[in-house]
């Protein structure tokens, strides 16, 4: 939205057209300061023009230029309706009621903008700034009415907007440790079987076949050898019986 190109046109036009009043010289100071965007000093200027007459279209409308790069909206739409009535009957009211749509619309007072820029336009039928501000002031206008609240509606969509993408970006963190969990359950399956083959591996190649009857004959000799000792060991102590009954 281009919304300062009247203001500083309007500011030059005023200034010359207006320059055989008694506030000239503040008004021109405060035109030089302006150029300059020295726009605090300026404004000092155009209210000095203002004390020597609160009636100074090119003080008044000077100063609410300024104010308005100064975003002091409601400083500038006071500025403005001081001079409503000269203003907007005289040669450059299609600016005035542009720059008056212009501080409405800043101020979201959509209704007052809407009327505002429409008045600019009567006047200024092919100003293409005036007619895109209209539509823009009016559909904000109609935001508002229907319960969206214009600016507030924006807000909701980027909110809305900014949740949505939260929520995805945590769906693929949780993806991210889902599948890394799924990985890492694979691996630790993966090793548990590994390991499972290489203890059957090393089972095995610990004992063989051979080496297993070869420990089954041992075995048995073992157990030959104690059967044989204790079938001597019965044998000695019969024969001492024996000895003894004989005497």
């Amino acid at each position: 939205m281009k919304y300062l190109i009247h203001i500083t046109l309007l500011l030059l036009i005023t200034s010359s057209v207006l320059s055989a009043q008694t506030d000239r010289r503040e008004v021109r100071a405060g035109n030089r300061k302006f150029k300059k965007e020295a726009y605090r000093e300026a404004e000092i200027d155009y209210r000095k023009a203002v004390v020597k007459d609160s009636t100074s279209v090119a003080g008044n409308y000077n100063l609410a230029s300024t104010l308005y790069r100064q975003q002091d909206w409601d400083g500038a739409e006071k500025a403005l309706d001081r001079v409503k009535e000269m203003a907007s009957a005289g040669p450059n009211a299609a600016e005035w009621h542009y720059n008056r749509g212009d501080v409405a619309l800043q101020k979201k007072d959509y209704g007052t903008a809407v009327k505002e820029f429409k008045e600019s336009l009567l006047l200024h039928p092919d100003d293409l700034d005036a007619k895109e501000n209209y539509i823009y002031a009016k559909k904000m206008l109609e935001n508002q009415q229907n319960g969206g609240g214009g600016d507030n509606q924006q807000n909701q969509d980027q909110n809305q907007n900014q949740d949505q993408q939260q929520d995805q970006q945590q769906d693929q963190q949780q993806d991210q440790q889902d599948q890394n969990q799924d990985q890492q359950q694979n691996q630790d399956q993966n090793q548990d079987q590994n390991q499972d083959q290489q203890d059957q591996q090393q089972q095995e190649q610990k004992i063989s076949p051979q080496q297993a009857q070869q420990m089954l004959k041992a075995i048995q000799a073992k157990e030959k050898e104690t059967q044989d000792k204790v079938n001597k060991e019965k044998a000695a102590a019969l024969k001492s019986r024996q000895k003894d009954k004989n005497w």
